[in-house]
């Protein structure tokens, strides 16, 4: 029976959350205490609920515009700016072979504001404009992951972020305080998005070892905690009934 329990959790543990030699001074030797084999597990199982919870991320924020059948107070060139910095996480991880536990979030969450890149045109009246769009994302995309482009120019691409992240938020914030409110942003979204990055430095550390990544989170954390900020400053501000209508 205990040889049964022991070979099921191998089975499941090992390739998921565990090396080998971790699970045997885990789960065999009663190590409990061990190190390394401890930041291994949290940093495996933080980056899987990552990636599981970055499925429903950005649900909200759509949800909500669908709801409200406006995109107020979004800024266009944020949103664009962000999906910039997504693709170049999901090209870089993809092409350095990285665990998916370290970067999938990035390939939902890509999905997700494609997503709301197209509904802020199309509530703007642009929505042949946001399928155009969509058609030639997919397509750069291709590109992006295909072996025509070299690695080089994959990782100026994810250097590029930090810059991509820091307009792109200072944007958003500057779209906030220009109106006065935050609009149609979802608080929900926003503060998953802060929780998420902050825990991915960790974790990018932990599973790649790349500093270029880990910066990235930590530009990212800063950025997402600025729009945060502004959503509890201006919580109780109602945005103006003539703003809705637009």
């Amino acid at each position: 029976m205990a040889s049964a329990a022991d070979g099921f959790l191998r089975q499941w543990l090992v390739p998921i959350l565990l090396p080998e030699r971790c699970y045997d001074q885990i789960f065999l030797q009663w190590n409990l205490l061990h190190v390394p084999c401890l930041k291994i597990f949290l940093s495996k199982g933080l980056g899987l609920g990552i990636v599981a919870g970055s499925l429903m991320v950005k649900l909200p924020q759509v949800f909500k515009m669908l709801g409200a059948k406006s995109a107020e107070g979004l800024s266009l060139q944020s949103v664009l700016l962000e999906l910039v910095a997504l693709t170049g996480t999901m090209a870089y991880s993809v092409t350095n072979s990285f665990p998916f536990s370290s970067w999938g979030e990035a390939l939902f969450l890509m999905l997700q504001t494609v997503t709301i890149c197209f509904l802020v045109l199309h509530y703007r009246g642009e929505t042949m404009k946001g399928a155009a769009f969509i058609a030639c994302y997919a397509l750069v995309l291709l590109v992006l992951l295909s072996p025509l482009t070299p690695l080089a120019v994959v990782t100026l691409l994810q250097a590029s972020n930090v810059p991509a992240v820091i307009v792109g938020r200072l944007l958003q914030a500057f779209t906030n305080y220009k109106n006065g409110h935050t609009g149609q942003l979802s608080a929900i979204t926003v503060f998953l998005l802060f929780g998420g990055s902050l825990a991915r430095i960790f974790t990018s550390i932990q599973e790649t070892g790349d500093p270029l990544l880990a910066g990235t989170f930590v530009v990212s954390s800063l950025c997402n905690g600025l729009i945060a900020a502004q959503l509890l400053f201006y919580w109780n501000v109602k945005v103006p009934p003539k703003k809705k209508q637009q």
